[in-house]
């Protein structure tokens, strides 16, 4: 079962894909994507309050390469992956393989809950980079609604089945 789970900045997303990952079966492992610069304080507490909600007995798995693909194929049980933004903008030029992550979600024999950025409905980037980081998460969303059994879009915390 692949659930992914959209939403904007401070939607609700991440509390979403934390309660799904809790109903699934055990083991549950929790997938970062974020590499946190501890001079960046706001990023810091941030990863902080995430950690605080997650129950102890999680495993986690920190995506530093940006091998998010080998990363899942690798873990046995449930997954939530936290989140496809952050993975995309470590990635130099922003190169990612969507059909790549979406074919080993679907070959993943325990069930994956994704969270990533709704990133259609935002302010349209002013920076060409901006606009590059854009195009290609939204093209590794739809890669992975194309393949998802549930597509969730969060709005002020109110969650909507796509």
């Amino acid at each position: 079962m692949i659930t992914l789970v959209l939403g904007g900045a401070r939607s609700g997303k991440s509390e979403v894909g934390e309660r799904l990952l809790a109903a699934l079966p055990e083991p549950r492992t929790f997938v970062g994507t974020w590499v946190v610069d501890a001079l960046d304080l706001d990023m810091v507490e941030r990863v902080a309050g995430h950690q605080r909600r997650r129950p102890q007995d999680w495993a986690v798995v920190e995506v530093e390469d940006g091998d998010l693909a080998a990363a899942l194929a690798a873990i046995e049980g449930s997954a939530l992956v936290d989140g496809l933004g952050t993975w995309v903008a470590q990635i130099a030029g922003f190169a990612v393989d969507g059909a790549e992550l979406a074919a080993v979600l679907g070959r993943r024999a325990g069930s994956t809950v994704v969270v990533s950025e709704e990133v259609g409905l935002g302010v349209h980037p002013e920076s060409e980079a901006g606009r590059r980081f854009r195009d290609e998460l939204g093209r590794v969303n739809r890669a992975l609604a194309d393949v998802a059994d549930e597509v969730l879009l969060v709005i002020a915390g109110r969650t909507l089945r796509l």
